[in-house]
């Protein structure tokens, strides 16, 4: 590798096998750096924070009380995600 290279996984069982962890060491003195990510860490995931908002924000309770009416509300929320509905991580 002509720089250093980073490569990002999860706790996936192909990604902890033996297989790789015999050869970390040989990629890291070939400049190939393993990231690992937590085992869980929805907030390193945007679709995970989109719908805890989603959820327990913007969703009135009376969207459950039928399929139609969940799905609707859900579309609603999407279709005005930015304009009627913003996650300010400020």
């Amino acid at each position: 590798m002509e720089r250093p290279t980073f490569i990002v996984v999860d706790q996936a069982s192909i990604h902890t096998s033996n297989a790789i962890l015999d050869k970390l060491e040989e990629w890291k003195e070939r400049g190939l750096t393993i990231f690992e990510l937590p085992t869980y860490s929805p907030q390193l995931n945007l679709i995970e924070i989109l719908w805890r908002f989603i959820k327990y924000t913007w969703l009135e309770i009376d969207a459950y009380s039928s399929w139609q009416s969940l799905v609707s509300s859900v579309e609603k929320i999407l279709k005005e995600f930015g304009d009627n509905y913003v996650i300010n991580f400020a």
